[in-house]
């Protein structure tokens, strides 16, 4: 029998901190860095990423990167997988392509993609190691309700907008687009399911997706293409869930002023759905051709009580409809002259023609009325100025990138 052989104190204390340390030491992870030679492969591949497009010499971005690489960490050990989840950065100050193709106008910009997909609303939340985590673990949830009786569909919240999908089995194409699109678009509706049994009494006629709108006065609708195209799924549901006319929160008020488009903004009470009805009808009916030049929004007077008062308005005087320039605010008229044909979209080109702003500053174009050489009786007036701006991304938390040519 073998002598046991003891290791001096000193080496034995040594051995047992390298194992301790072994055992407890985090996954640690090297954020991938993104360049164009593997950007499309890395993101097409993933089935979550988060890039941080940044600039070594921005201290926004200098503050960020170990929160990042620690969130990195943190997250690694839940989805071990290298391909579930994938922390990447941007340099773009070497790569200002990248920049460009990804249109990068701040730093740090935290971007969302799924497979390959960039999502449109990037994250602007709390910058720790929590909050990321919990975003990402948030965005890797089921995003699809599954209902488990009919009766569920009558304590909906109808004020959201619901899109909800027949199936008869889970494990099928049809329901695989289903859910691949509900994952791009959560955020913006949310997505229930049924299947078997439960779902059978609303397949009479095979699967079926039934978009409801947020109005109970508004009727269902059915989706009538191929379910199993995800193009076509993607573009009609996208199409409901992303209304002409949406509505602007503290929440959302950053990414609908970085669109850098004037806002048409009607003004309302939250119960009020009348109003709001008709401007959604008038703004289909009037302005759908101007829908890339301007943002038709709408917004809770309770909520928005200072933009408000900057137009001398309170919400007794709701509603209200007016346009933020973002340099200036201007008032449409009496909201019902919203109903005379032309009214809104005349208000809406005035603003584009500089004739609003003109008016404003010095008073009335002249007209026909006013004989040659007889000056207007009308005083300019001065309009106040752009309360929504003050929502855009703030320089405080963002080295902001005034001049696109920068990149």
């Amino acid at each position: 029998m073998k002598p046991a052989v003891f290791l001096p104190v000193p080496d034995l204390r040594c051995s047992l901190l390298l194992l301790v340390t072994w055992v407890f030491s985090p996954v640690t992870t090297e954020i991938t860095s993104l360049d164009t030679e593997n950007i499309d492969e890395i993101l097409n591949n993933a089935d979550v990423a988060l890039v941080n497009f940044y600039a070594d010499w921005c201290r926004f971005s200098q503050m960020l990167h170990p929160i990042f690489e620690e969130a990195s960490n943190v997250i690694k050990e839940e989805y071990p997988n290298e391909n579930q989840v994938v922390f990447a950065r941007v340099d773009c100050d070497q790569h200002s392509d990248i920049a460009q193709r990804y249109r990068i106008s701040k730093y740090p910009t935290l971007k969302l993609f799924r497979n390959g997909m960039m999502m449109k609303r990037e994250y602007r939340g709390q910058r720790s190691v929590k909050a990321l985590a919990d975003y990402i673990r948030q965005q890797k949830s089921d995003p699809v309700q599954e209902l488990h009786s009919l009766e569920e569909i009558t304590t909906l919240d109808r004020s959201k907008i619901n899109i909800i999908g027949y199936f008869e089995q889970k494990d099928s194409d049809k329901y695989r687009v289903f859910e691949r699109v509900a994952s791009i678009l959560h955020d913006d509706c949310a997505f229930l399911s049924a299947f078997g049994s439960v779902s059978k009494p609303e397949r009479f006629s095979g699967d079926n997706i039934i978009y409801k709108p947020p109005m109970l006065s508004a009727p269902d609708m059915v989706y009538l293409g191929s379910m199993t195209n995800f193009d076509a799924t993607f573009s009609w549901i996208q199409d409901k869930c992303v209304p002409l006319v949406r509505e602007i929160t503290f929440e959302n008020g950053e990414e609908l002023t970085e669109e850098g488009l004037p806002f048409l903004i009607l003004f309302h009470m939250k119960e009020d759905t009348e109003s709001l009805e008709i401007f959604q009808n008038e703004v289909a009916r009037q302005l759908i051709s101007e829908k890339g030049t301007i943002n038709f929004l709408h917004a809770d007077c309770d909520k928005f009580r200072h933009p408000l008062l900057h137009i001398q308005k309170t919400p007794a005087d709701c509603p209200v409809i007016a346009i933020d320039s973002f340099r200036h605010m201007y008032v449409f008229g009496d909201f019902k002259d919203v109903l005379v044909p032309g009214k809104l979209k005349q208000f809406v080109f005035d603003l584009h023609s500089g004739k609003l702003h003109r008016e404003f500053h010095h008073g009335p174009d002249p007209t026909l009325d006013i004989a040659p050489g007889q000056e207007s009786q009308d005083v300019a007036s001065s309009p106040p100025e752009s309360s929504f701006q003050k929502l855009a991304p703030s320089e405080y938390r963002y080295t902001l990138l005034r001049d696109r040519d920068e990149l």
